[in-house]
């Protein structure tokens, strides 16, 4: 067998789990890989190859990272909190090694999470086309750049013209990134077996403008309106994709595959709805 550890580098409590997993792991006889450390090496590519498990140690932003090294390949993954919140984990330091050992054994609930496929079209100065592919387990956002400017831009779903907007932005979001931006927006907590997106207008000009949701064969589009050429950044699960002031076109539709995500039950998702957005979290 064979773990992929993806951790916090920033913070030491998340190395020295990284390590005590590392030893045990080393002491079942099972191969430990180590993700690279982002800021000294950003272009090197984690060894995923014929992993069983990856374990991400920190929160929920490092479980995002390691969800874009699983992308669609449906290698289970589970979240151990040293961050906040750690919404999408499943448990804490206290928890390190009979929560991996349990995954090990196939004794944890596997919550099959939806992703998406994005796809950004971008046109340089002198009119030639770029396309970027991107995978995202929370969202794509469309926002307006450091400027600040109102943006106006089409949404469209599978073919139909839904509204010309003015506005921050969009976000389309899966279940999983409902509790997320989406949230943060306006938008409603989704529950993970929903595999549709949700779409959310950020501040839009508009009384009229709400929320919806689609079906997961649906495809959404966000088209910059060239009646306003204002800075606008796209991001994918909080990522930048490419330039901002060249990025037209948005394609959003489900990615085909999903990630796994490891929990304790199938309640774990109401649970921690409970815990972070009505419970005692931010005491």
């Amino acid at each position: 067998m064979k773990v992929l550890l993806v951790p916090n580098y920033s913070r030491e409590p998340a190395m020295e789990g990284a390590r005590k997993l590392e030893d045990w792991l080393d002491d079942q006889g099972v191969e430990c890989a180590w993700a690279p450390d982002k800021k000294l090496f950003p272009d090197r590519v984690a060894d995923i190859d014929g992993a069983d498990l990856v374990v991400s140690l920190g929160g929920d932003g490092t479980l995002l990272r390691a969800a874009r090294m699983v992308a669609y390949s449906e290698t289970p993954l589970m979240g151990i909190s040293y961050g906040h919140l750690g919404f999408l984990t499943c448990g804490g330091p206290e928890d390190l090694i009979s929560n991996v050992a349990a995954a090990l054994a196939g004794e944890m609930h596997s919550s099959h999470r939806a992703t998406l496929s994005i796809t950004v079209e971008f046109e340089g100065d002198d009119g030639t086309t770029e396309t970027k592919h991107r995978f995202a387990l929370n969202d794509l956002a469309l926002t307006h750049g450091a400027r600040g400017d109102m943006i106006v831009f089409d949404v469209s779903v599978s073919g139909h013209h839904i509204d010309r907007l003015r506005g921050d932005g969009f976000v389309v979001s899966t279940a999983t990134g409902s509790t997320g931006y989406a949230l943060a927006a306006g938008g409603p907590i989704v529950t993970p077996e929903f595999s549709g997106m949700v779409c959310v207008p950020v501040a839009p000009h508009t009384i009229m403008a709400r929320a919806f949701l689609t079906s997961p064969s649906d495809v959404v589009e966000l088209e910059i309106s060239p009646e306003r050429r204002a800075d606008r950044l796209f991001f994918a699960d909080g990522q930048p994709l490419g330039d901002a002031k060249h990025g037209v076109r948005a394609t959003v539709r489900r990615g085909p595959g999903d990630i796994i995500l490891l929990d304790h039950s199938e309640q774990s998702f109401y649970e921690s709805v409970s815990r972070v957005f009505y419970g005692e979290a931010g005491k």
